[in-house]
């Protein structure tokens, strides 16, 4: 199955970086290793393709030498992960899992507790901090709860839907793309981050082994940190649609005719999942020019071509704003 290219805001890289930003370590090293261009720092509204953001993240586990790249007081070494996983996977439910990852992790270092509470028919695991006075940061929490998350779902056969997600802070500069990091509602300014689930999952069987966790734990980044971009849904229809007719790129009229609804009834479903079908045709555009852009040479004119721009100088326009930059910057900006 052909898979349209995803990206993810400027944000969530400052916020892998944060570590070793207070730390005072050089960040160029690191972007540079790992293909993104050290100047789309400066660019709030610039983009990296989900492989550069999962790459930045294995760059500074190995780098450091520590799985939760410098955002703790102290490192937790390489394999630390892996541990908290196998701890949980001799465990008869979802409910044993958590306890025991919760407390493993919690043996591993001294800044974050990790609990399971009950609410009448909802179940959440809470990041409560060991010190009261400390200001965690965004990244942090964003990480402790989506890290958690997946790897609960992973551990039950790959889907544990969220009722909601709760954040110890208010909206950051990037939370315009949290849908698809946190796929759920989202309450912000919370007294503790949180994400809450069925109860009645609790009583889950566990259904991975030992070999099943080594092939997890390949590519645990990936599936830790980058955005699952959902198969459901008239978005996903449309999504595959456009990627598969390229470079003709389809307007309304033709989609809806291919995928056998009129226009008003695709106008409608998509406005129910809170989207349209030029957000969705621009959002392609844009994340497949990105993806070029990092990866090759080719000539803008031609780049233009393909995503169906009447020439160079209207995709360029697009693109500025899309991203907040021209597409030659953010090519020489990548030293490409």
């Amino acid at each position: 199955m052909l898979h349209p290219p995803q990206t993810v805001s400027i944000g969530f890289v400052h916020g892998i970086l944060s570590g070793v930003h207070a730390r005072g370590q050089p960040l160029e090293p690191f972007l540079v290793e790992a293909g993104i261009a050290p100047g789309l720092l400066g660019q709030s509204d610039a983009r990296v393709t989900t492989q550069q953001y999962a790459r930045l993240f294995r760059v500074l586990t190995e780098r450091l030498d520590d799985d939760f790249i410098g955002l703790l007081s102290r490192p937790l070494r390489r394999g630390s992960f892996a541990l908290i996983a196998r701890s949980a996977l001799g465990a008869p439910t979802l409910q044993v899992a958590l306890r025991r990852a919760a407390r493993t992790f919690r043996l591993l270092q001294d800044d974050v507790v990790l609990e399971l509470v009950c609410r009448a028919e909802l179940a959440g695991v809470v990041v409560r901090f060991t010190e009261p006075s400390a200001t965690p940061t965004v990244f942090l929490q964003e990480v402790l709860l989506r890290t958690a998350w997946r790897l609960m779902a992973w551990i039950v056969g790959g889907q544990l839907p969220v009722v909601r997600f709760d954040f110890a802070f208010g909206p950051p500069a990037h939370a315009g793309g949290y849908g698809k990091i946190f796929p759920a509602p989202q309450q912000f300014d919370c007294e503790l981050s949180a994400f809450w689930f069925d109860a009645a999952r609790l009583k889950d069987v566990v259904r991975r082994d030992e070999a099943a966790l080594h092939v997890f734990l390949a590519d645990a980044q990936a599936h830790m940190i980058v955005p699952r971009r959902t198969d459901e849904g008239i978005g996903a229809r449309v999504r595959s649609h456009l990627q598969h007719a390229q470079p003709a790129w389809p307007d309304l009229v033709a989609t809806a005719a291919a995928l056998h609804v009129t226009v008003s009834t695709l106008q409608r479903r998509l406005a129910l999942e809170g989207t349209s079908f030029q957000a969705l045709k621009d959002e392609l555009r844009r994340d497949t020019a990105i993806q070029r852009l990092s990866t090759s040479t080719v000539p803008l004119a031609e780049l233009a071509d393909e995503l169906g721009f009447a020439n160079s100088s209207a995709f360029q326009r697009a693109f500025k704003c899309w991203t907040g930059s021209a597409p030659g910057s953010y090519r020489r900006s990548g030293g490409l």
